[in-house]
């Protein structure tokens, strides 16, 4: 009944589009750009596009909102702290909106902007996260502090592991890169980047991922583990860190990893 499809978007964006094929309804994620939505429209007549969700005000997830809107009359919903063009409904931490004839929750997710939200679809086990979560890795801080995304990611690794992580970035093989600097003794992450490698020089995407797979293979949701813990000691002096303190180390040397 329902099918989610990715539209690529600039380098490594991607739109998700999800169908409801019994009414030929669809509902749009993010839309920095509007010609590829505007493109699947028209190579599929008869399709309306009746949503454009948001989760937060950065030009390549909201750069297609208005011409969206403006061509097919689509409600546009998104966070109720941030500035979103042609926003008709505003959205924050608890509210409920019903798109497709799905009940969505809204998680309130601070720390790559201070508005950030999350779309949860328990039924269909959805989450569409944004640049909070991504695959192996998270947002950076452009907004929020270290202790404010720590609480989001860790609010949404709580979701049902069988969750399937709808993030907005092709940045996987990095992150993945990345984790395995901070744990190479660890056997998911290898076994995934193997995998992801292999996808991404077939051409295929690396995405949904798993609220399970995220919490056995990013480091970002892996801060209590000793693993982590130690090789944070080693770069930066050991001494007694609050998660969300190991989660800030982590942050900054990603911010400067290179990979070899």
């Amino acid at each position: 009944m329902f099918q989610i499809d990715a539209l690529p978007a600039f380098t490594d964006n991607y739109l998700w589009l999800l169908q409801d094929t019994s009414t030929q309804r669809c509902a749009v994620v993010d839309p920095g750009d509007a010609a590829p939505v505007l493109a699947w429209l028209t190579a599929h007549p008869g399709w309306q596009l009746s949503d454009i969700l948001i989760t937060h005000h950065h030009p390549d997830h909201i750069g297609g909102v208005a011409q969206l809107q403006a061509a097919t009359g689509a409600r546009v919903c998104g966070p109720a702290r941030e500035t979103i063009p042609a926003r008709e409904l505003a959205l924050d931490e608890g509210d409920r909106v019903t798109v497709l004839g799905l009940d969505f929750l809204i998680y309130a997710v601070p720390g790559h902007t201070l508005g950030h939200i999350a779309y949860y679809q328990a039924d269909e086990g959805w989450l569409f996260c944004g640049d909070t979560l991504f695959a192996a890795g998270c947002g950076r801080l452009f907004e929020g502090t270290p202790q404010q995304m720590h609480d989001s990611l860790s609010r949404l690794a709580e979701l049902p592991e069988a969750t399937q992580v709808y993030c907005t970035h092709e940045y996987t093989l990095s992150n993945l890169h990345f984790a395995r600097a901070v744990e190479p003794e660890n056997p998911s992450i290898a076994a995934r980047l193997a995998e992801v490698s292999a996808w991404r020089s077939a051409g295929r995407i690396s995405l949904p991922s798993s609220i399970a797979l995220e919490k056995a293979s990013n480091p970002f949701l892996r801060c209590q583990e000793t693993s982590v813990k130690q090789i944070v000691d080693e770069r930066e002096g050991a001494q007694q860190r609050s998660p969300a303190e190991v989660f800030a180390a982590l942050r900054r040397w990603k911010d400067v990893f290179k990979a070899g």
